[in-house]
């Protein structure tokens, strides 16, 4: 019969306990200070890692609040504009069509979020605006 957890001569279990009632005391000391400063780090750490999480999910929580309220103002937006879209497509007179185009078009070159160069576009349009075409 063999023991699984342990030495299975017994004199080298003996030996084993010689050896460490023939560690030096403050070897000894040691080790078991060492022990409980890395049981306190890990505490820490642990503690830490808490603290860490609980703080992500308020942020996360908090980023999904701000989000969820731009997206209920640019809904709210979106809708009035379409709103004076539509009720501006519906009073149609000859002659405006020009402006109703300068309308649609955002002039002004810092405000635009386009990664392409519209400047001539503008500018045609800027012209047309002043002078429109007579046929």
């Amino acid at each position: 019969f063999k023991e699984s957890n342990g030495p299975t001569d017994s004199y080298a279990a003996i030996s084993q306990a010689d050896r460490l009632q023939s560690e030096p005391e403050s070897i000894r000391k040691w080790r078991e200070e060492q022990k409980e400063r890395l049981e306190q780090l890990d505490a820490n750490s642990r503690k830490q890692e808490a603290e860490w999480k609980e703080k992500a999910i308020k942020e996360l929580e908090e980023w999904y609040a701000r989000q969820d309220e731009k997206l209920q103002k640019t809904k709210a937006s979106n809708r009035a504009a379409e709103e004076a879209f539509v009720n501006d497509a519906e009073e149609v007179f000859p002659g405006t069509e020009w402006e109703r185009v300068a309308q649609l078009c955002d002039f002004n070159p810092k405000s635009s979020k386009q990664a392409k160069d519209v400047s001539r576009m503008r500018s045609v349009l800027i012209s047309l605006k002043q002078a429109p075409l007579v046929r």
